[in-house]
């Protein structure tokens, strides 16, 4: 049936799907359909600047008030900082960050990836004056100040400190003060509020914003747009908004103790970190909003913001922000691992941050390839998850002892249910075995893989990580033939989830041994190819290499193994019936002395002659 319902959908989406009309061909890169590019603002150099157009000066005092309305006009200046990792550029409008670019990494195309979006800048300020007008600091000039050049350079453990200023007069003034470092992800400001109390409420303060979400760099933005979403740590606890609905603003307002507030895409983040930790008692506002883009995908942008309030004259806030790759080692450090999506936080995160990652990483110190690191992690898992599926398969063992049996009593009693269930538990109850032995390990295992799963698909490592051949990226599907439109819901031909499809395949043969479940050997083998040939290529090598252990572990068991089991042995082993077979075998005999059947009995009713049996009249009094 879910066969059915997975190849039926496929063929409707097939038969409704209406090819885009074509574009003309780009002169030298070819642009992924799944992703969205706008163009960049370029790094701007310390003697560039741009003047704007002025205001008419009646409508700049309408639209930003007598006090802040002379600051509309100026000229924009910026300060690009590289450090070991990344080149910034900060505005003088505002302050606002309009470029961020990592040397590390590349979107998926070779771009170097630059993570601000919008042009105007990222991480403002805005807030309402006592005439009621809404001020948005990307709209004011401010004045560089401790700037003697403009292109800084630190590396190291060198840092650099500079601030931008909006001075109303000499006693009222807002100050951005910046410090970087040289070999982190992470900056510095102190944002001072100096005598603005008769300007801004103080009670309403302002709001410290990231606005737009970061630019996707994947080349699938549906992909990257699953693990899209804002978040807000509250004196330890995550509150995480998902906007999962199209056009509709998905928001949340967390009042509290504020660890940090974030956004993130797949493997990229923000963060905005009050300082001193733990220290910040305020608000946090949530939103995002999610796109469907046609012939293009899916995007999700949010926006993370700070309610500060200040009192008196003068106050100065501290805050920290991370702008970088979720890097768990790295976010660690700084108390943001959270970022990073290890799975369900009850149960399934503790394996995989504290049990599986670890291991990882260790494999890793010693083997670069990431693949071939995989592999070794496959290995492993399979040695410690040994007790459990020894005891999954020689249940199938048993199992297939039995087949023959339970044929014969299936075609003996193929006309009496009831008959044909109480022999098969007679069957079960004198060679001690238990229909549902290989269950309890499987569900044992399953936090295991739901952990590894979460694991192998987030993590940083494995991006743009080469393995052999074909593979050149263990983060996205791989592609051995590639024919451009959907067939069944496929354009591709995932080589590792081939590869799986057929290890499976051959592993449910040789543990699947009821007749009636003869079909599941073609179906689920199918199935599982077609599901996991959008899967990241380190999760399908992962689970090619634990089928194909598995595999050798069961042919050891069935064809080598000094402790095979036999027919004998089972029968003259001790008895002892299981959970299940004591609570069947007195709902059976509840059955019978009510004069009732178990459901599911078709011809229960019916002797062995095909006449209607009858009934004991229970009490004197007559059937309706």
């Amino acid at each position: 049936m879910m066969f059915i319902v997975v190849v039926g959908w496929t063929l409707w989406q097939q038969a409704n799907y209406e090819e885009p009309p074509k574009k003309p061909k780009a002169d030298t890169t070819q642009i992924s359909p799944n992703v969205i590019e706008d163009d960049l603002p370029p790094i701007v150099k310390s003697d560039s600047t741009e003047i704007v157009p002025l205001d008419d000066s009646l409508a700049s005092v309408k639209k930003f008030g007598n006090v802040f309305a002379p600051f509309t006009e100026g000229t924009e200046q910026f300060v690009t900082i590289e450090n070991d990792l990344l080149v910034a550029q900060i505005s003088s409008k505002g302050g606002a960050i309009r470029n961020w670019r990592l040397k590390n990494f590349k979107k998926w195309d070779g771009v170097p990836t630059q993570l601000i979006w919008t042009e105007r800048g990222e991480l403002f300020m805005t807030f309402v004056t006592f005439e009621g007008i809404r001020i948005d600091s990307r709209d004011l000039y401010f004045t560089p100040n401790n700037i003697q050049n403009f292109n800084l350079k630190i590396t190291g453990t060198d840092s650099a400190e500079f601030s931008f200023e909006l001075a109303i007069s000499s006693t009222k003034k807002i100050i951005r003060t910046y410090k970087f470092y040289g070999d982190k992800y992470i900056f510095e400001q102190d944002i001072e509020m100096l005598g603005m109390d008769d300007i801004i409420p103080p009670n309403r303060g302002y709001n410290l914003v990231w606005e737009d979400g970061i630019r996707y760099q994947e080349y699938s933005s549906v992909d990257e747009s699953t693990e899209a979403h804002a978040l807000a740590q509250m004196n330890g606890d995550v509150a995480e908004v998902n906007a999962d609905k199209e056009n509709e603003v998905a928001e949340s307002k967390e009042t509290g103790i504020v660890d940090f507030i974030a956004l993130k895409t797949k493997y990229f983040g923000v963060a905005i970190v009050p300082e001193p930790w733990q220290s910040f008692d305020g608000t946090a506002d949530l939103s995002g909003r999610m796109k469907k883009i046609k012939d293009e995908g899916i995007v999700e942008r949010y926006t993370i913001s700070l309610r500060v309030p200040f009192d008196g004259k003068n106050t100065s806030r501290s805050f920290k922000y991370f702008i970088g790759p979720l890097d768990y080692d790295a976010l660690r450090e700084s108390n943001l691992q959270a970022m990073v999506n290890l799975g369900w936080k009850y149960g399934i995160r503790q394996i995989s941050e504290y049990f599986m990652l670890p291991i990882f990483k260790f494999i890793h110190r010693f083997v670069p390839n990431y693949g071939i690191a995989i592999i070794i992690f496959a290995f492993i898992m399979k040695l410690l998850l040994h007790p459990l599926s020894i005891t999954q398969m020689k249940s199938a063992q048993k199992m297939q002892l039995l087949a023959p049996e339970m044929t014969r009593i299936r075609e003996k009693y193929k006309d009496d249910n009831t008959k044909q269930q109480q022999e098969i538990m007679k069957l079960y109850s004198e060679y001690g075995v238990n229909p549902v032995g290989g269950c309890l390990p499987m569900l044992l295992q399953m936090p295991i893989l739901f952990a590894l799963w979460q694991l192998l698909r987030a993590s940083l490592d494995l991006r743009q990580a080469h393995f052999a051949l074909w593979i050149t990226d263990l983060s996205v599907y791989d592609k051995i033939i590639d024919w451009g439109y959907p067939v069944l819901g496929l354009s591709h031909i995932s080589g590792l989830a081939l590869l799986m499809g057929i290890t499976m395949f051959f592993q449910q043969k040789l543990t699947i041994t009821d007749p009636r479940q003869k079909s599941m050997i073609y179906i689920m083998p199918v199935m599982f190819t077609f599901m996991f040939s959008y899967f990241p290529a380190g999760l399908n090598l992962y689970y090619f290499m634990f089928n194909l252990l598995s595999i050798a572990q069961q042919v050891y068991l069935n064809k080598f193994s000094k402790n095979r089991p036999t027919l004998e042995m089972l029968k003259k082993a001790p008895k002892k019936d299981s959970w299940l077979q004591k609570k069947m075998r007195e709902a059976q005999e509840l059955a019978e002395s009510q004069g009732r059947t178990l459901p599911g009995a078709k011809n229960q009713d019916r002797d062995q002659s095909g006449n209607q049996k009858k009934r004991p009249n229970q009490g004197g009094k007559k059937r309706k």
